[in-house]
């Protein structure tokens, strides 16, 4: 075997192979030879078959098999004795003239190939330790804890039917029936019967509650909307609409009674024992609010502290994954780059950096988990799976079965678990200072959008 580098640029290593049909002959009569015991040939008995008969029969498909292993097992000496890391899968480029491959396949002339790789750079690590980094927390109020478990009365507030001929007011529910058209013709989605909607909620199509007020049991009502324009189905999006409605019933609001009683109708033993379960969940909340806030500082200081060149073919696998989802999501909601405030270029050109950026944080989280041993467990892969399944009522052994037998979605589940404890790796070692903050300022929005993380 001969192996010679011939383009060494950058990421890019391209190697120049030779196999000599001496050693491709050699492997080629070792697997015929481990054949003999397997194979049954009429005329000959079990073990007793002659190689070079073996050779007549199966010497094309051996040879094949041969060639694809060596192949295989020579990339594979490649990057391990020069310690290279790949990026992505080498790329072998074997001989396609006719002539010469028929020459390789009987044994007359070696084979050569090409192979070209692209490698990961060698990351220096930054000192952890220099890293500052500020954890805003905030504390639950009470006033918090009483607006948590308001939402909760509010949404199982109980109604009753106001009397006969009595008009919708803000506030109300009213149970109706609807029927929809655009330009004349029904759609999609279009219908309903006993749907609930309540006055003053802006749950409906922009207009369409506030024209319902004044309605009373059993009158219809023709309601004009208009779709929005970044409504999801572009088909109606902008689109005016006529709905006739008619109203089941008129309900009102009965008073909120935030007491004892109530808790027990959740099952729970008092109403202090609904606001500790209220506060706890808050709690929660704004832990996780506050670790992500953290989490994208980490980031930013990572990729201020690691510039190096991407893989180009990691990048580009990432910003097509990227770049369509942008598509997509102009396409969904029926919108233009203009309508954006930027054009295609531009977006193009922001993806991109988002995409190198993406990959760069990706190698550096994997070199400092490679570095510090960090692993994932089965067991932590297991409990999310179950975490997943357990969203789909009714169907969790389908989703367990599905990530057992899928590679990818099971390595879907532990990607972020492995980032999520190499971003606590990092912050134990990092120096951190807590900062008290509102509410408000907590669940902020930061100028730059997640979406660069």
């Amino acid at each position: 075997m001969q192996v010679t580098e011939t383009t060494s640029e950058g990421l890019k290593r391209e190697f120049r192979v030779t196999l000599p049909a001496t050693e491709l002959d050699a492997r080629l009569t070792e697997r015929l030879t481990e054949m003999k015991d397997r194979v049954r040939i009429n005329g000959f008995r079990p073990g007793k078959v002659p190689v070079d008969h073996l050779r007549k029969i199966y010497g094309r498909a051996v040879m094949a098999e041969t060639i694809e292993q060596m192949v295989r097992e020579t990339n594979n000496r490649i990057v391990t004795d020069r310690g290279l890391k790949l990026a992505m899968e080498p790329k072998v480029t074997l001989p396609e003239d006719k002539t010469e491959v028929e020459q390789v396949i009987t044994g007359k002339t070696d084979l050569s190939y090409t192979v070209a790789v692209e490698v990961v750079p060698q990351i220096a690590l930054a000192d952890f330790k220099a890293i500052k980094l500020e954890k805003i927390v905030a504390d639950v109020t009470d006033l918090d804890v009483d607006e948590g478990v308001r939402r909760i009365a509010e949404q199982n507030r109980t109604y009753t039917a106001r009397a006969e001929g009595a008009k919708a007011e803000s506030g109300d529910r009213i149970v109706i029936s609807f029927k929809g058209t655009v330009n004349g013709e029904a759609f999609e989605g279009g219908s309903g019967e006993d749907v609930p909607v309540k006055i003053g909620a802006n749950v409906f199509l922009p207009g369409f509650e506030e024209q319902l007020a004044g309605i009373a049991a059993g009158e219809t009502r023709t309601v004009n909307v208009t779709f929005p324009a970044d409504y999801p189905n572009e088909k109606l999006a902008g689109q005016a609409a006529s709905f006739e409605v008619v109203a089941k019933s008129v309900e009102q609001p009965n008073e909120l009674a935030i007491d004892d009683a109530f808790a027990a109708s959740l099952g729970l033993e008092s109403l202090e024992k609904l606001k500790q379960a209220v506060k706890e969940r808050i709690a929660q909340e704004y832990a996780g609010a506050s670790r992500q806030k953290l989490k994208r500082q980490l980031l930013d200081r990572l990729d201020e502290l690691h510039k190096f060149e991407a893989p180009p073919s990691l990048v580009e696998q990432e910003f097509a994954n990227v770049w369509n989802t942008v598509l997509a999501d102009l396409k969904s909601q029926n919108r233009t780059f203009e309508q954006e405030g930027t054009t295609e270029e531009k977006a193009r050109e922001e993806y991109r950096s988002i995409a190198d950026r993406r990959v760069r944080l990706g190698l550096v989280l994997a070199e400092i988990g490679d570095r510090n041993n960090i692993k994932v467990t089965e067991d932590e892969v297991s409990r999310a799976v179950i975490e997943r399944a357990r969203q789909y009522p009714g169907r969790e052994r389908e989703v367990w079965d599905y990530y057992q037998k899928n590679y990818n979605a099971l390595a879907s589940v532990r990607a972020p678990i492995f980032e999520e404890k190499v971003v606590d790796f990092i912050v134990e070692l990092a120096d951190v200072a807590e900062k008290k903050v509102t509410k408000d300022e907590l669940f902020r929005e930061d100028e730059e959008a997640a979406s660069a993380n």
